[in-house]
């Protein structure tokens, strides 16, 4: 399965079921886990076999069930936190896809107090994402128009659109998708977040998925 391919079969999924991941699976996980850390300074973590978490009305309200393994996105404050964690947790997201397994960002439908990760005095933890086994399909969510969330002339290159495709089907919380996209001048884009909860963690998502969707890299963005 391609990036591309993860990014269209990706659904957020809630229910899992009652089996654990395989320790070749969560090698996997761990040791991309271990390269975004090592490159970013970030201290993420995978958790498994804890289902405290997700043992708290919140979660019962959010509709977990057998969620009880968790990426723990943490790192150092700073104003750039949210945006990282949404960069480079989707590159998890992605990632638990093409090996077959399913997950769902959690924002505030957790347990923090029943979390087993670790934080350090300088670090915070953003947000959390559920993996395992999908018990369910998962619903595709209604999306806005490519002219909403853009700006952009009619003569905007190809590579562009499906840049906008991509982050379209980005995971945003409460699927708010509260950004826009703006190809500018000199050819590059600009991405901004708007107001909602978690908007700069989407912000981190989409910019991600723009960049698999239109085949740029990182120096793309203005």
């Amino acid at each position: 399965m391609t990036l591309e391919d993860a990014i269209k079969a990706r659904r957020s999924i809630r229910k899992f079921e009652d089996k654990p991941i395989s320790d070749a699976l969560k090698t996997i996980l761990e040791e991309k886990i271990a390269e975004i850390n090592d490159k970013t300074g970030l201290h993420i973590q995978l958790i498994t076999n804890k289902p405290e978490a997700f043992q708290s009305f919140l979660s019962h309200y959010g509709g977990f069930e057998n969620a009880v393994n968790y990426i723990a996105l943490v790192g150092k404050k700073s104003a750039f936190l949210d945006e990282m964690c949404g960069y480079y947790g989707e590159q998890l997201v992605l990632l638990a896809q093409q090996i077959g397994l399913s997950t769902c960002w959690v924002g505030g439908t957790f347990n923090r107090r029943g979390s087993f990760y670790a934080c350090e005095k300088d670090e915070k933890l953003c947000l959390i994402i559920a993996v395992g086994y999908a018990a369910e399909d998962g619903k595709v969510h209604k999306s806005k128009e490519r002219d909403q969330i853009t700006k952009a002339g009619e003569d905007a290159p190809d590579w562009f659109w499906k840049g906008v495709d991509a982050a379209l089907l980005a995971p945003t919380a409460i699927n708010q998708q509260k950004f826009l996209l703006t190809l500018t001048e000199n050819g590059k884009v600009t991405a901004k977040a708007g107001m909602g909860p978690f908007s700069k963690v989407d912000l981190g998502i989409v910019k991600y998925h723009f960049e698999i969707g239109s085949g740029k890299g990182k120096e793309i963005w203005n």
